[in-house]
């Protein structure tokens, strides 16, 4: 038996069939491209018996990184004994905190209950007592990133045959989350007998094991759409007593899933006569229109350029992260998380230095850049390639709202409030989302930053049983609109992508 030590966790790996396995696949570890070899982001240091360098990591890796024993970790094939080191995250932007308006208590625990929010790069969890007062709260990062940055690799990974690994290591982080948030609480996980999770469909379907096959393909037709109380046993969730009962909250389709619904609930736009729109700018660009009582929805693969991957040096908002840029004397400024040198930049970094980009004129209305890449504070630069990610990612946001407005008969000045939830969406600036035509410009003055709404949604679910109801309702009501056969967005996606 071979013994792989990360970090001073030790994972044992089997003799005969066991050795040769991929060093990502024996000890867990995030994989942004999924282990294909592609973006060079799961760098870790070995020492010990572990394969030659492969073809990906000579090309992907500087010879400084090599001479220092760094390797990828969906590249490098354990053969022995290994100890390997990998960069902390650091202190975190995980945005925990959201708009949560004053609530009736009708809570669907009896002591503790316990609310999670699983994002496709990030959980989020709060602790409440049976009085409604927030214990603890904590984050972390999904670990289910190791089957891909994105939700379209999981759903892949899942079909063939990783589904219950991936519903177990989502399980094991929940339990981290519960004892962590137990203990800074003073009481033990046992004690916890009601939970609320929300998350998009994906997200779900792959913690319950439901089958993702229906959404690899069209029509996209969700196996589950849940708003439906499971046990905590049923789920793989060992902290709890395996009867305690977990709420799923409900999605409105295949992907426009609960989180968005939460989200909804603690914004109240529902619950109001004016015209207002609400965005969750992640991975899955989600968002919903409230137009005369009635709700519109849709969903739009903006791709994870604003959660850092698939940007050269990009990365989550942690410590060493460009998280800021602003244009002092001509030249570029930075902020970095934690102070220091930076490591990469996170996505409001990314969108705060395109529009410090144009501003300086080293960057076009096009995308285009004279140089193949442009220093933001070394060793950080945004490459052309960059840009162009850049720009179909605000191209797919910017032209959802575009055809969810459209569809109603709307233009921006008719929209009395435009909410922005999510984690990346509270550390936006919304002057330079507006510049880089990530949002539109003329409806910057009525942005209003929630938070994390979602998780303050399914917050209020726990705390309220009544609102299920409601948030039932939301998700039954919702017309979606399927962008991707609509004539409307393709002809503002294409011109959404100029600056």
């Amino acid at each position: 038996m071979a013994i792989v030590t990360v970090n001073e966790i030790t994972y044992k790996v089997v003799r005969g069939a066991g050795l040769g396995k991929l060093l990502a696949d024996a000890a867990v570890m995030n994989m942004p491209c999924g282990g294909h070899g592609r973006c060079g982001k799961c760098k870790v240091t070995v020492r010990g018996a572990v394969s030659e360098l492969s073809h990906s990591e000579k090309q992907l890796l500087t010879e400084e990184e090599i001479r220092r024993g760094i390797r990828l970790a969906c590249c490098v094939k354990v053969e022995g004994d290994c100890v390997v080191s990998l960069a902390t995250a650091g202190d975190g932007q995980i945005k925990i905190s959201g708009d949560m308006p004053k609530i009736q208590m009708k809570p669907g625990f009896q002591t503790y209950g316990f609310v999670l929010d699983i994002g496709t790069t990030t959980l989020a969890a709060r602790l409440y007592d049976v009085r409604g007062t927030l214990l603890a709260e904590g984050s972390c990062l999904n670990p289910q990133s190791s089957w891909g940055a994105d939700v379209i690799s999981r759903i892949e990974a899942a079909i063939d045959g990783a589904d219950k690994v991936i519903a177990e290591v989502i399980c094991a982080a929940v339990d981290d989350l519960l004892s962590q948030l137990s203990a800074s609480a003073g009481i033990s996980p046992a004690e916890i007998d009601g939970m609320v999770v929300t998350g998009n469909t994906v997200m779900l379907h792959l913690l319950t094991r439901t089958s993702t096959e229906p959404l690899s393909h069209a029509p996209f037709a969700a196996e589950r759409l849940f708003g439906e109380t499971v046990s905590a046993g049923e789920l793989g969730i060992t902290k709890l007593s395996p009867e305690a009962g977990v709420y799923l909250a409900p999605c409105a389709s295949a992907f426009v899933g609960a989180d968005l619904i939460t989200a909804l609930l603690a914004s109240g736009i529902c619950e109001n006569d004016s015209t207002q729109l609400l965005t969750d700018i992640g991975t899955n660009g989600e968002m919903a229109l409230w137009h005369r009582g009635k709700l519109t929805c849709c969903s739009t693969a903006a791709g994870p350029a604003f959660e850092g991957a698939g940007i050269s040096m990009g990365m989550g908002g942690s410590a060493g992260a460009i998280d800021k840029v602003i244009v002092q004397n001509g030249a570029l400024t930075a902020h970095v998380i934690g102070g220091g040198l930076p490591r990469g930049i996170c996505g409001s970094g990314i969108v705060d230095a395109t529009a410090c980009l144009l501003e300086i004129c080293l960057l076009d209305e096009t995308g285009y850049m004279e140089e193949d890449s442009v220093m933001i504070l070394p060793p950080v630069s945004l490459s052309r390639k960059d840009i162009r990610m850049v720009q179909l990612a605000k191209a797919a946001i910017h032209a959802g709202i575009r055809t969810l407005l459209s569809s109603a008969g709307l233009d921006c000045g008719e929209v009395s409030r435009l909410v922005i939830a999510g984690g990346f969406g509270s550390y936006l600036d919304a002057k330079n989302a507006g510049k880089i035509e990530l949002l539109p410009a003329e409806m910057v003055s009525r942005i209003h930053v929630a938070g994390n709404a979602a998780l303050s949604g399914a917050a209020m679910l726990l705390l309220n049983q009544d609102s299920r109801a409601s948030c039932e309702g939301y998700a039954k009501q919702a017309k979606v609109l399927e962008l991707s056969s609509d004539p409307v967005f393709s002809e503002e996606y294409m011109e959404r992508m100029m600056f």
